[in-house]
């Protein structure tokens, strides 16, 4: 019989997170390289799902302790927006 070491859940957890995180990355590629419209559609309902997943994952971590964060600053999120407009305006342009 094949035994496998007992895990701690926060390493459960840690695992879990990852493959939540690879499996987020993996639908992003399949959605950018889908030219079905259908099957693009299907790859991004499940890759909101999979954020959703994702997430709940990691807000259960950082409620245990598992995982530490802190909050960012109101001003650092509108610094954060105004960055990615204006990367997007270039990219359009």
């Amino acid at each position: 019989m094949h035994t496998t070491p007992n895990m701690t859940e926060q390493e459960l957890l840690n695992d879990l997170l990852e493959q939540e995180k690879t499996l987020v990355k993996s639908y992003a590629t399949f959605i950018t390289e889908s030219s079905c419209p259908n099957m693009r559609q299907v790859l991004i309902d499940q890759f909101n799902s999979t954020c959703q997943n994702q997430y709940r994952v990691f807000d259960q971590m950082k409620q245990k302790g598992y995982y530490q964060t802190k909050d960012a600053q109101d001003m650092d999120v509108q610094q954060a927006k105004q960055q990615m407009t204006q990367l997007k305006s270039q990219l359009v342009s």
